[in-house]
């Protein structure tokens, strides 16, 4: 999920902390995550996704 998180926000644009204040995640979290920690919970999943607009199971790697 790292790389695919990592992917999707310079997609788009956007630096950690725009990404942090658009969600409601927090920048560590981000940065957990993007360094490979075990992935978050799905509410935390969710709300990245909606921030990057795309699915869920698009943003935790389940569907292609």
């Amino acid at each position: 999920m790292a790389d695919r998180l990592r992917a999707l926000r310079k997609r788009r644009v956007l630096t950690q902390m725009q990404l942090a204040e658009r969600t409601g995640v927090s920048i560590a979290t981000i940065r957990r995550i993007e360094a490979g920690a075990p992935p978050p919970r799905p509410t935390t999943i969710q709300r990245l996704a909606a921030g990057l607009g795309v699915t869920a199971e698009e943003l935790a790697g389940t569907v292609e």
